[in-house]
This record gives C-alpha cells, structure tokens and sequence, in this order.
C-alpha cells in the first residue's frame, strides 16, 4: 500500500475495542463521533473512522504508518492462520529482515535477518510452515518453526536483542522511532553477513525511507542492495525473520516475567495499563524501566504523569 492515503479493512468486536484502547494509551488522538459510528480518531495527517458494522477506514497522509505501527503488530490485523497469505515466488538468493516487539509496551524489541540460499531452501521453509509470525497465534508453533528455520537455512542468520532498558537509552538518545529501527535492521543484517558473506539482497518491510537503514549499516552492509516493499512477510526470507524475531521476544518476555514477579501482556491495552501501574507501585519509574518501553503513553500514565 505504499504511497496510498486510504485503507479498508473489516474487524472483529474484540479489535474495534483493542484498537479504540490502543489509540487512547500510546498517542495523542482527538475522539469524537459520527454517524452509524463506534468512535472516530484523528491525529495530525491521520483519520480513523470505526464503524459499528466492524468496517473501518483509515485516510490521509499518515495512513501507511498507522497500517504498519498501529493495525499490524497491536491488533494483530493478518490473514486467519487458516488462510495465510501466499508466499511470493522465490527469485535469488537473498536475505529477510523482520522485527518483533516494537508495538509491545513490554519486552524488547528483536530485529532477525535471515539469507536464503536457493530454491530448495525456500521450498523447505515453506513446507515447513513458515509465514509471517503475525498469523500465528501459538508460541510453542512459533517455538518450534523457529529451530526448523535455523536449521534449514544452516545457520545464516543473525538477531539483535534490545533489552528494554538498552531500547530506553537507544531510544533517547536516537529519538525518533524509524530510525531506531533502521539501525536494528542494520545490526542485525551486519550480523547475519559474518555467516553468509556472499549474500548481495537483502528484503525488508517498508516501514520508512531505506536511506535510513542504508546509512546506518557499516562496510559489509553498504556492498548489499536493499528492497523494501510492504507486506513484506509475502517473502519467505522475510518470513523466516519474523518467525526468528517472535519467537526470541516470546523467550525474553518470559525471563522478565521471572523478573518482574508478574505476567507482562503482550501489545498495549487495559491489562497493560494496569499491570504497567503495579510495576510502578511496587518499584517505581527504575523498576518499570526495566521491563517497558518508556516512551509508550502507558509509562506516563502508570506514573501519574500529564499525557500532553
């Protein structure tokens, strides 16, 4: 949908609620009302109108960001897992980038890349199962296909972990979330090419300008040509990546739960705000930092802070 200003999509009760509660918790929406309407959003370049039919419709210039940062990774709007979305044709060698994390107010963030050699590779990651991590709902699943991904690729892959108190700090000191991101790309991708030195294309979902990853990554990265288009999990390699990244948030949520004392919910919603509330409580705006991300509307709220 790059470059489009308008996106249709229908949604279940559950997530015209989940997606009502996630607007009120990580941004600064205006709420008002319209006809045969649930509620309707605005902010800045970006409208929302949630109808009662479960019919939403997203306009204007912001409508490709709130597709990728708000639909996709905290409402979970993918295909049913019944029905995947079909996986591009394999063309060349070429390595996938995904992330997980960057819509959960708790755990970290997780960036994988991952290169897929030939035709007979992608063929088996496919068999195998493997999509896009969105449309499956069951971490043991995900558990599982990310070993069989790393064994069918041979061990060319890469991962960068960020803690959530390293993303805070990174966060900070950054300060702006794309490129945050680009320079997680980057790193990963960097180290993905220690084990597969010969790869020269690298896919990636479009998230923002590539010039951002390109200018992050070091001497290895800069001899590889990056694509980026959207809904890149259609690509295998893509996919692999974000079985990868899913599987290693799911793992590093559950050791900071061991921490925390508590269950950490994924995304951002109602239980997340109360959850966040009690970390704040028991440990104040040190112990939550070491299990949010701060820069969520959740962590000032939780704090009692001004959310302007």
């Amino acid at each position: 949908m790059s470059g489009k200003t308008c996106f249709v999509a229908t949604l279940t009760p559950g997530q015209m609620k989940a997606l009502r509660e996630n607007l009120e918790t990580i941004s600064a929406w205006e709420f008002s009302d319209g006809p045969y309407m649930l509620f309707k959003a605005s902010r800045e370049k970006t409208q929302v109108a949630a109808y009662r039919s479960g019919k939403l419709v997203v306009q204007g210039a912001g409508t490709q960001e709130f597709v990728e940062f708000v639909l996709e990774p905290l409402i979970g709007l993918a295909q049913d897992e019944s029905e995947p979305p079909p996986l591009l044709e394999f063309k060349d060698p070429h390595a996938g980038i995904d992330e997980s994390g960057k819509g959960d107010f708790f755990g970290p963030l997780v960036v994988a890349c991952v290169f897929v050699a030939d035709r007979e590779t992608a063929d088996a990651l496919a068999k195998a199962g493997v999509r896009d991590s969105k449309a499956i709902k069951d971490d043991s699943k995900i558990a599982a296909l990310a070993e069989t991904v790393k064994t069918t690729v041979r061990g060319k892959f890469g991962v960068v972990v960020i803690g959530p108190e390293a993303y805070n700090r990174t966060y900070e000191s950054i300060g702006n979330l794309n490129r945050f991101l680009a320079w997680g790309h980057a790193r990963a991708l960097e180290n993905m090419l220690k084990f597969a030195p010969e790869c020269r294309h690298v896919i990636s979902d479009q998230f923002g300008d590539k010039r951002l990853v390109e200018n992050a990554l070091l001497k290895n990265g800069r001899a590889v040509r990056l694509e980026q288009f959207p809904r890149g999990e259609r690509d295998v390699a893509v996919a692999a990546a974000s079985i990868l990244a899913r599987a290693e948030f799911v793992r590093r949520l559950a050791k900071l739960e061991e921490e925390a004392g508590c269950p950490l919910p994924k995304g951002a919603g109602t239980q997340v705000d109360k959850t966040a509330k009690q970390l704040f409580l028991s440990g104040g705006e040190p112990f939550l930092r070491k299990f949010a991300k701060m820069h969520f509307r959740t962590a000032r709220k939780a704090m009692g802070l001004p959310l302007e």
